[in-house]
């Protein structure tokens, strides 16, 4: 697992995420034995749905009788859901629960039983109309304070969070992922449906989450599209079959090996989200650096200052020969730059080496950046 830190560096419950690939819940479908027979290419599995309170119980019933769709059924949601995680204890994958609940004292109940072993996922996504109705599902998206609320509860109990929401279904996504950061989620699960990687590209740039993208991403070509995007992983439910999983997981690990940053942003100025300002140079130009710095609330000054901090005593320091003095200013390298590499080369770095180094550099400026939300929005 030391292997797969280094290579995408993601850690959630203190485990590390073997591979960026995520089993997407299907009620009455994706269960624990459904996660362990796709363990081998599966860095987290979201189990569920699972209704855990009498109204979304009810529904659940009504919706397995109308024969319409398939459902978990059971009288005690904590003892199905402990029955669950235990199938998982030895796994590699990372649990998760996606929870149907109907007020906040349902979700915080059941991580007062099963504790901080399993990332629990609050499902604003369901639109099934009996669903709604029960409270859960797309209601908490139209109800953006009772999400709040259930966020809350949830972190009260110490644990991870997630939030499985439908791009397109509140008024304001980028509203919403700011309030869901402001109540404590970790976690935004984005169902893109046809927006595709410019409403990924949006949140990004909104809030400092894990973001995980779901729709139809069932090729390694789409993947890398929406991690370039902003994803920190994917998920896949109808889709997530042994063969495409498999060669999802091989192409990012081999991508991952060969590039040394998995889910580099695009450049700013080719539609890049935020975290591409470590490829950005000097403001000296009209280019899209300008807006951008301007919409974060960063001066050309603070941003002048906060690169030049960050890489001082790094390889990226140094770099007399390039554009602008220093690598902490150069580019991608799948832009072409003789400069840039020459310097690359000189120090001693691989590509691989430059591009975790230019990672390094955008954590630290997206701590800068997503330092504190404006007041506006706290509420």
């Amino acid at each position: 697992m030391k292997d797969a830190f280094e290579r995408f560096g993601l850690l959630i419950n203190d485990r590390v995420i073997k591979t960026p690939i995520a089993i997407a819940s299907m009620a009455g479908i994706i269960d624990g034995a459904y996660v362990l027979q796709r363990a081998e290419h599966t860095g987290i599995g979201f189990m569920g749905g699972y209704s855990i309170d009498r109204p979304t119980m009810e529904a659940a019933r009504t919706l397995a009788a109308s024969g319409s769709r398939r459902e978990f059924l059971y009288e005690d949601p904590v003892e199905e859901l402990g029955s669950q995680l235990r199938q998982l204890e030895k796994s590699t994958v990372v649990p998760g629960f996606n929870l149907r609940g109907s007020e906040p004292a349902s979700f915080a109940g059941i991580a007062e039983a099963l504790g901080d072993r399993v990332v629990y996922e609050i499902d604003a996504h369901c639109r099934q109309p009996v669903m709604v109705a029960a409270g859960s599902g797309e209601s908490l998206l139209k109800n953006p304070e009772t999400l709040g609320a259930v966020v809350r509860a949830l972190k009260e109990k110490d644990v991870t969070v997630s939030v499985k929401i439908r791009a397109g279904v509140a008024p304001d996504d980028h509203r919403l992922a700011r309030k869901l950061w402001a109540a404590g989620a970790d976690i935004l699960h984005i169902d893109l449906m046809d927006f595709g990687s410019a409403k990924l590209r949006q949140i990004r740039n909104s809030v400092p989450l894990i973001l995980i993208a779901n729709n139809s991403i069932t090729t390694f070509d789409r993947m890398k599209e929406m991690l370039s995007h902003g994803a920190d992983l994917v998920s896949l439910a109808r889709s997530s079959d042994e063969k495409t999983l498999a060669a999802l997981d091989a192409g990012i690990t081999h991508y991952a090996d060969e590039e040394g940053w998995y889910n580099a942003p695009k450049q700013l100025c080719r539609g890049g989200d935020v975290r591409a300002l470590t490829f950005c140079c000097m403001p000296v130009k009209e280019c899209p650096l300008i807006p951008t710095l301007s919409r974060i609330g960063i001066s050309k000054e603070e941003y002048l200052r906060l690169k030049m901090a960050a890489v001082r005593g790094t390889p990226l320091e140094g770099g007399s020969q390039t554009c602008f003095g220093s690598l902490c200013w150069c580019c991608k390298t799948s832009s072409p730059c003789m400069f840039r590499d020459i310097t690359v080369k000189q120090l001693g770095l691989s590509k691989r080496e430059y591009m975790r180094l230019k990672r390094e550099l955008s954590d630290a400026m997206i701590c800068e950046v997503f330092r504190e939300l404006p007041p506006d929005e706290t509420g």
